[in-house]
């Protein structure tokens, strides 16, 4: 068989094969953040979590530094806030707040 041959009938299909399986990868977390970002925003017209503008300001207020990563997830049936900053020290802390009241809950360095 020539490399023409291989080329058409092995190489091509596996790549196609792997060039799918990226393009879902790439739109999966988009889907998912889109999902948390309209429950968030739903959350706090309701008034139930602060917006997270609010949250934002707190955790900087307790941890100076650059806000990193914010996610909003639910425990225990309260809905947390947990924050990353970097530190000028360039460590970096992982910060839980009430998303109800902005109180800080936990603070630690990250790993």
């Amino acid at each position: 068989m020539n490399l023409k041959r291989i080329a058409l009938f092995v190489l091509l299909p596996a790549l196609l094969v792997v060039s799918a399986a990226g393009v879902v990868l790439l739109h999966a977390p988009d889907t998912l953040a889109g999902d948390d970002h309209t429950q968030a925003r739903a959350l706090s017209q309701r008034g139930d979590i602060l917006p997270l503008e609010k949250i934002a300001e707190r955790a900087r207020a307790e941890k100076p530094g650059k806000l990193i990563d914010i996610e909003l997830e639910q425990k225990k049936g309260i809905w947390v806030y947990e924050a990353e900053i970097l530190d000028d020290a360039g460590r970096v802390w992982e910060l839980k707040l009430d998303a109800r009241t902005g109180a800080l809950l936990k603070m630690e360095q990250d790993d």
